[in-house]
C-alpha cells in the first residue's frame, strides 16, 4: 500500500466509544461529557456513536489539554482551531498564548505555596520551642494490681 492509500485508510477508520475509552484510558461517560460540551461530534449509526480519525484527534487534544490543566473553554478554543481550515500557525500562536497564561498562573500558585509552607515552618518551630519550655506532663502514679 502506498503512503497516500495508507493515509486515506487511517482517515476512513472509525472507532467505537469503547475503543476510544480503552485507548485513552478514560470512561465512556467522560467521552459523552466531552460531546455534551461540544468537543466531540460523532456520527450516529442507529443508537451507536461512530467516531472518525478527526474525533480521535480531538479527544487526544482534549486529554492533552486536561493534563496541562487547561479549562474546558480553553481546550474547546484550541480544538475548534484544529478543525478550522486556517492552518496551524494561528493554532500554534493561540496555544502559545494559552500556555504562557497557564504558566503565569502556576508560577503564582507555586509562589503562594512557598509562602504558605514558610509560614507553616515558622508555626511548627514556635510550637517546638513552646513544647521544650513547657513543664513535662505530670506522670500518673502507678497503681498496684491486686495479687
Amino acid at each position: 500500500m502506498n503512503p497516500v492509500d495508507a493515509g486515506a485508510a487511517r482517515a476512513a477508520r472509525t472507532y467505537t466509544i469503547t475503543e476510544l475509552a480503552a485507548e485513552f484510558d478514560v470512561t465512556a461517560r467522560a467521552i459523552r461529557f466531552y460531546e455534551d460540551v461540544g468537543l466531540l461530534s460523532p456520527r450516529r449509526a442507529g443508537r451507536n456513536r461512530v467516531y472518525t480519525a478527526g474525533d480521535r484527534t480531538r479527544l487526544k487534544l482534549t486529554l492533552r489539554g486536561k493534563r496541562l490543566g487547561l479549562a474546558l473553554s480553553e481546550i474547546k478554543q484550541l480544538v475548534d482551531m484544529y478543525d478550522a481550515a486556517s492552518g496551524s500557525r494561528q493554532q500554534l500562536e493561540a496555544f502559545v498564548g494559552v500556555l504562557a497564561e497557564h504558566r503565569r498562573l502556576l508560577e503564582q500558585q507555586r509562589e503562594d505555596i512557598e509562602i504558605t509552607l514558610a509560614e507553616i515552618g515558622q508555626h511548627e518551630q514556635r510550637c517546638r520551642v513552646l513544647l521544650a519550655e513547657a513543664d513535662p506532663a505530670p506522670k500518673k502514679p502507678r497503681t498496684r494490681r491486686p495479687a
